[in-house]
C-alpha cells in the first residue's frame, strides 16, 4: 500500500505485491500519480531502474502529479524510463524480449492497460466475438510468463513487478473475470465524496488473510496528498 506514496526511508519495505498487480479506479481520481509515485519508490528502493509504459497523448494531456517533498529535478527520476506505445502489440514485442534483458528492471509499469486492445483491430487479428478477451489473455499470459522468469533470475538479488493500470465505472475492474487470472493483487479506487479518493486492496494473500488496510488521498494544488492509511 506505502509504495504508491511518498516515503521517507529507501529501506526496502517487506514485498507484499510480487508479481502482477492491478491498480483500478475512475477516470480522474489520480491514477496515473499513483503508478508514477510507485515507479519513484521502487526505483528508490531497488537501486534499479523502472519501465513505465504508456500513450504519449494520454500522459501528455494528464501528467502526474509528484508527492510533496519530492524533488522533480532528482536524479532518480532519471532511472524512470519512459516508454510511450500505441497498441497491444508493442506491449508483445516488449515481453517477448524480456528474458533477453542484461538488467531486469525493478518495475514494469503499463498505465491504461485495456485501452491498447481497441475492439477493432482486436476483430481483425482474431476474427471471434470475443477478439479483445483473447487478445488481453495472451498478453497478461506472456507478461506473467516474463516477470516469473526475471524473478526466478534475480532470486535473492532483488525482485521484478508489473504494475497495470485500468479505468472502472463500477465499483470493481471493468474487466475482472480476465484479470483475476494473472493477477497477485487488486487495487481498487472510489471517490468518497469529499474531494478525496480511497484506495484498497480488494484481491491478494493480504486482504484475504485478514482485513485488508485502506489509504485515504487526494489530488491537490499538484501534488499527490496521503491523507491517512488505516485498518
Amino acid at each position: 500500500m506505502e509504495r504508491f506514496f511518498s516515503s521517507t526511508s529507501n529501506a526496502p519495505r517487506r514485498d507484499e505485491d510480487a508479481g502482477i498487480i492491478l491498480l483500478s479506479g475512475p477516470p480522474c481520481c489520480g491514477k496515473t500519480s499513483l503508478l508514477f509515485q510507485f515507479a519513484v519508490n521502487s526505483a528508490a528502493e531497488s537501486g534499479r531502474g523502472v519501465v513505465f509504459i504508456c500513450s504519449k497523448g494520454s500522459l501528455e494531456s494528464n501528467p502526474p502529479f509528484l508527492s510533496q517533498g519530492v524533488d522533480p529535478s532528482m536524479s532518480l527520476l532519471q532511472r524512470i524510463q519512459i516508454k510511450y506505445i500505441e497498441d497491444g502489440d508493442e506491449i508483445i514485442k516488449y515481453f517477448a524480449a524480456f528474458h533477453l534483458l542484461d538488467n531486469f528492471p525493478a518495475a514494469v509499469i503499463v498505465d491504461d492497460f485495456a485501452d491498447f486492445f481497441s475492439e477493432r483491430s482486436c476483430q481483425q487479428k482474431y476474427g471471434t466475438t470475443r477478439a479483445r478477451d483473447l487478445a488481453m489473455v495472451r498478453v497478461l499470459a506472456l507478461c506473467h510468463n516474463a516477470i516469473a522468469h526475471a524473478n526466478a533470475k534475480l532470486g535473492t538479488l532483488g525482485s521484478c513487478n508489473l504494475l497495470l493500470s485500468d479505468v472502472q465505472q463500477g465499483d470493481t475492474p471493468r474487466l475482472l473475470f480476465i484479470y483475476k487470472r494473472w493477477i497477485n493483487s487488486i487495487y481498487t479506487i472510489r471517490a468518497d465524496g469529499t474531494g478525496s479518493y480511497i484506495l484498497k486492496n480488494i484481491g491478494s494473500s493480504e486482504s484475504e488473510s485478514k482485513k485488508a488496510r485502506i489509504a485515504k488521498y487526494s489530488v491537490a494544488l499538484q501534488y499527490l496528498v496521503l491523507e491517512e492509511i488505516s485498518n
